[in-house]
C-alpha cells in the first residue's frame, strides 16, 4: 500500500476513483495537514495560505509525488523538490477556459465602460450614452504566453475580430520593440525568475497611450509601483489586474483608488464543480501512470519551473 494524504474538501470527489494500492488519509485542516505529512508518499496539500503546505513539504521526507490543482507553482522550493527526486504535478488546464474567458470579459468591460453602466444601475441612473465606445473588432493584442490559457483567449480574441500575436517565453524578447502596437497587452505567462519584472518602467512608457495591460499571470511579472504611477498619470487607458502583491490587497492599497486599474481579486481562476471534477479523474488518472513508472499529466519540468 501507498500512503496518499490527500486534502479532505476533495474526498467525496477522489475516494471513489481511487485504486486498491493507495491508502488515502485525508487532512481538513492545516494542523492535520502538517501533522500527518511525514507519512506521505503522495501528497497533494493545496491551501491559500502556503506555510503549512511549505512546512508539510519539508516534513514528507518520503514523498515521492506531489500533486496541486494549481497551475503555478512558482511558490514551492522546486530546487528541492528536484534534489529529493520528488515528481510534481500542477493544475494546468483545469481552469483554462473561466481564466480565458474572464479575461475576454474584462476587455469587453473596458472597451464599453460597463463598470459606469453597474454604477448607474445602482444609482437609479438613466444613462442616455454609452460611456465606452472602443470595439474589439479590429483591435491589436499581444499576448505574452501560449500556454493553455494564452492559446483559449488568443482563440476567443480572433472570434471577436482581434488581430492577435502570441510570444512564448522561449521566443526571447522579439515585441519589446514593438509593444507600442497593440491596444491590448495580455500577460498569461508562468510565475519564473526569468518573467519577474519583465513588464517594467521602460515598457510602460513604450505602450500606447490608449493602450490596456491585462495581468492574468504572475503579480510579479510587472512592476507594481512603475505600474501605479503610470496608471496615475494616465500614460495608459488601463490595466486589468486579476493578481496583486500581495493578495488580498489591503483597502489602504493605492491600487484601489485608480479608477483606470479594474482589480479583479484573483477570481478568474477559482475552482468551479467541474473543474474540481477534472482534478479528481486527473488525479486517479495519474494514480495509474505513478504505478506503472509513466510520466505523469501535467508533469512540471522542475528546472523550468511549469
Amino acid at each position: 500500500m501507498t500512503v496518499a494524504l490527500l486534502p479532505g474538501r476533495m474526498q467525496a470527489l477522489v475516494e471513489p476513483l481511487l485504486p486498491e494500492w493507495v491508502e488515502a488519509r485525508w487532512w481538513n485542516s492545516p494542523e492535520e495537514l502538517v501533522a500527518l505529512a511525514p507519512e506521505a508518499e503522495i501528497g497533494w496539500f493545496d491551501l491559500h495560505e502556503k506555510a503549512a503546505p511549505l512546512a508539510a513539504i519539508a516534513s514528507a521526507t518520503g514523498l515521492c509525488w506531489l500533486n496541486t490543482a494549481y497551475t503555478g507553482v512558482d511558490w514551492m522550493p522546486l530546487a528541492r523538490l528536484e534534489r529529493r527526486g520528488v515528481v510534481l504535478t500542477c493544475g494546468k488546464g483545469l481552469t483554462t477556459t473561466s481564466v480565458a474567458e474572464f479575461a475576454v470579459m474584462m476587455m469587453l468591460t473596458v472597451a464599453k465602460g460597463y463598470g459606469a453602466v453597474v454604477r448607474a444601475q445602482d444609482r437609479h441612473e438613466f444613462l442616455d450614452h454609452p460611456p465606452g465606445t472602443r470595439k474589439l473588432a479590429g483591435s491589436k493584442a499581444l499576448i505574452l504566453g501560449q500556454g493553455a490559457i494564452g492559446q483559449s483567449i488568443d482563440r476567443i480574441l480572433r472570434g471577436f475580430g482581434v488581430e492577435t500575436e502570441t510570444m512564448r517565453r522561449s521566443s526571447g524578447l522579439a515585441w519589446k520593440p514593438r509593444i507600442g502596437e497593440f491596444d491590448w497587452i495580455v500577460l498569461a505567462l508562468p510565475g519564473t525568475p526569468e518573467t519577474r519584472g519583465l513588464i517594467g518602467a521602460a515598457e510602460l512608457a513604450a505602450m500606447k497611450s490608449d493602450a490596456v495591460l491585462i495581468n492574468f499571470a504572475r503579480a510579479d511579472i510587472v512592476d507594481e509601483p512603475a505600474l501605479i504611477a503610470t496608471l496615475r498619470e494616465k500614460r495608459i487607458a488601463a490595466a486589468v489586474l486579476d493578481v496583486t502583491d500581495p493578495e488580498p490587497l489591503p483597502p489602504e492599497h493605492p491600487l484601489w483608488q485608480l479608477d483606470n486599474a479594474h482589480i479583479t481579486m484573483h477570481l478568474s481562476g477559482i475552482p468551479t464543480p467541474a473543474s474540481l471534477q477534472r482534478a479528481a479523474e486527473r488525479f486517479a488518472r495519474n494514480c495509474k501512470h505513478f504505478h506503472k513508472g509513466e510520466l505523469l499529466e501535467a508533469q512540471v519540468d522542475l528546472k523550468l519551473g511549469y
